[in-house]
């Protein structure tokens, strides 16, 4: 009944429709700090599903034939973004399991010992000594004074604190990320972001890279060119390291209009890219962009959900 309905919201050919899953991390273990982060379990229960209910197809296959009014029934692909390690040593593994292809998006100015700016943030208020932390002076009056003396208020304080520096302009948001970081004084990790040789591996297994810029930087609040040498400098970089071409790419945070606009579609079209990847919730059907293509993320716990 399930696999009816499906086909019935998600029918091929010319009416065809793509559902886009988005992942970002999939944990060894849960983390008590985020509990509702995807853990190998929840993941391995995810594609048990997946496999069942729906056709899925890379990427770049699934776009083609969209535009071509040829999916199958229940069309779906599975993305993720960033590049995190655990994306080879725990995600690749159960994909491999299952039978099922994904695309990695890559933010290549972190691998081999990077750190995207919002890992700093929260391994520092993860590791921090402090009871508690005033960031007034940083992040304006209006920011409380946090206590730490809870998993959960340390979430509410990393909650906080990225929804002040995420829209900072990159020099600024650097910054005062690498103050905070100071304050709390803990141990930064370096092996949150997978290697070199761990992409070219995703990549030997049959799974598709795309890029995702160098440094994640909200791209509505960049330059023409500085966007354009965030998205190109990604690809080549990537291009580079598999020996082959990279035509697909994700915008970072990915809302439309808020973290990247028509001005970043139009650069992805003229650097030739063959589809895009947004954060728009929803599936996407013939007449959608082939360089903004919508994508959700199964946070539900249920089947049915």
């Amino acid at each position: 009944m399930l696999k009816s309905l499906l086909q019935a919201v998600s029918p091929g050919g010319a009416s065809g429709r793509l559902s886009v899953l988005v992942f970002h991390r999939v944990l060894a273990q849960p983390d008590p700090l985020f509990p509702e982060a995807i853990d190998a379990a929840r993941f391995d229960a995810i594609c048990g599903w997946t496999r069942s209910w729906f056709s899925v197809l890379p990427l770049d296959e699934a776009a083609r034939r969209l535009h071509g009014h040829s999916l199958p029934v229940r069309a779906l692909s599975i993305t993720f973004d960033d590049g995190y390690a655990d994306n080879h040593d725990v995600a690749l593994p159960i994909l491999a399991r299952h039978g099922l292809p994904a695309t990695f998006f890559i933010a290549t100015g972190f691998l081999d010992g990077g750190r995207m700016w919002n890992d700093t943030l929260v391994e520092a208020v993860r590791g921090t000594a402090l009871t508690s932390l005033d960031l007034r002076d940083l992040l304006g009056s209006d920011e409380p004074v946090h206590t730490l003396d809870t998993n959960a208020a340390r979430r509410s304080a990393i909650d906080s604190i990225i929804r002040k520096t995420m829209y900072l302009g990159p020099g600024r948001r650097e910054a005062v990320v690498q103050d905070i970081a100071a304050r709390c004084g803990a141990p930064l990790p370096t092996d949150l972001m997978m290697d070199s040789e761990q992409v070219r591996a995703l990549h030997s297994a049959g799974m598709q890279i795309g890029a995702h810029t160098l440094s994640h930087p909200i791209l509505a609040g960049l330059d023409a060119a500085a966007a354009a040498k965030e998205m190109a400098g990604s690809r080549d970089c990537l291009e580079s390291m598999l020996g082959e071409r990279v035509g697909l790419f994700a915008y970072p945070s990915g809302k439309p209009g808020r973290d990247y606009t028509a001005q970043n579609v139009e650069i992805a079209r003229d650097l030739g890219f063959d589809a895009a990847v947004s954060t728009a919730w929803g599936a996407a059907n013939p007449s959608t962009d082939p360089l903004q293509i919508p994508r959700f993320t199964p946070w539900d716990r249920s089947r049915l959900r």
